[in-house]
């Protein structure tokens, strides 16, 4: 049918487009993030693009629901601003029969928010949880960048080397503050190898000079050496810490139905159960008004994507703090958004106004013809 397949295919247009940008944008902005977090020690510098990658995959079930929403709007704001709305009225189409098109073009967009969202999500989330835990475990000399001071591990040590050969372990100007068992060591040398003793890695130091303070007392020693050993070990970070929320699978949260994991599972479900109402709340809330211009739906509709979200957020947080139920919150907010949408499109397909103000005229006439 002509009238289907032409509103899909501006759909179909207006859709690419839109996904386009805003991937374009949050890429920009997550890449300069990720160039921070990198900077600051919580990644590894070769693998930005990586965290970047899972970043933006992990952003794609709002990009997408948000996507769907303004191609929708702007596309019927378009036909409304061509007449192309009024030909469809005049030839006996009603607005809720727009309703259909717009709903075939969307359920693919849905399945596919809703693999995002229930599935992918989370494994884009553990997999830059383990980069970040990989790279804040490493050991003491691997964190070690020539020209730069580096904390160890634990951060009882910090290190400083002038130059490193990491083929042939070996450093030289090498400097290791220690505070530990209330004293604290500055130990300097000229060069600087490593060593596996014992199934222990050792570092070596070369023609160098140690020097001991207590924190608590005035007691200061100062040692010079010709050959002296640190043990530097890999205790890794966080090898049995609990995993953050959101890198939980979906089916380990419906199976430990916690205030915490439904929560969460609410933001999830959140996005698809948001991007099917909005789609009838598209569908009702738009249309031109000459005095606002051609920005005024799409500000409107940014506005109402933003109220919509921040209540997902603020559901998952009183879900999680036991302030309000699972069910009942989805119910009211989904629910009552539907609604609300749905009678919306309901009047204006019925055209309530219109008949009020043409009661109105008819009383009026009569009475003037009396």
């Amino acid at each position: 049918m002509l009238f289907h397949s032409s509103i899909r295919k501006e759909l179909s247009r207006s859709f690419g487009a839109t996904l386009i940008v805003l991937t374009t944008v949050v890429m920009t902005m997550t890449l300069i993030r990720t160039l921070g977090l990198a900077s600051r020690g919580n990644f590894n510098p070769a693998d930005v693009m990586l965290v970047m990658g899972y970043t933006v995959l992990g952003f794609l079930p709002n990009i997408m629901a948000m996507s769907l929403f303004l191609s929708m709007v702007s596309t019927l704001a378009r036909m409304y601003r061509d007449s192309e709305m009024v030909i469809w009225f005049n030839s006996g189409l009603g607005l809720a029969v727009f309703l259909r098109p717009l709903l075939r073009f969307a359920w693919p967009v849905l399945l596919t928010v809703a693999a995002l969202s229930l599935l992918i999500l989370p494994w884009a989330n553990l997999q830059i949880e383990d980069m970040r835990a990989r790279y804040e475990g490493r050991g003491d000399l691997e964190r070690v960048e020539p020209g730069q001071f580096q904390e160890s591990a634990g951060g009882s040590r910090v290190f400083f080397v002038e130059k490193n050969l990491l083929d042939q372990k070996v450093a030289s100007n090498v400097f290791i503050s220690t505070t530990e068992d209330g004293k604290e060591t500055i130990t300097s040398a000229r060069t600087g190898r490593v060593e596996i003793i014992n199934e222990d890695r050792f570092l070596i130091l070369g023609n160098g000079q140690r020097l001991e303070s207590s924190l608590t007392k005035k007691d200061m020693k100062l040692l010079e050496f010709k050959q002296y050993g640190v043990r530097v070990g890999d205790t890794p970070l966080g090898s049995g810490s609990e995993l953050p929320l959101n890198t939980r699978s979906t089916l380990d949260l419906v199976r430990q139905p916690t205030a915490q994991n439904l929560g969460e599972l609410s933001w999830r479900l959140g996005f698809v159960m948001a991007a099917g109402v909005l789609s009838v709340l598209a569908l009702a809330s738009t249309r031109v008004n000459p005095r606002i211009g051609r920005i005024g739906n799409l500000i409107f509709s940014l506005f109402l994507f933003q109220v919509y979200l921040n209540l997902l957020n603020l559901g998952q947080i009183w879900i999680a703090g036991g302030k309000i139920d699972f069910l009942p919150f989805m119910l009211l907010l989904h629910g009552g958004v539907l609604f609300t949408g749905a009678l919306w499109l309901l009047i204006r397909h019925q055209g309530w106004p219109n008949f009020t103000r043409s009661g109105k005229s008819k009383s009026a006439n009569s009475h003037s013809k009396a």
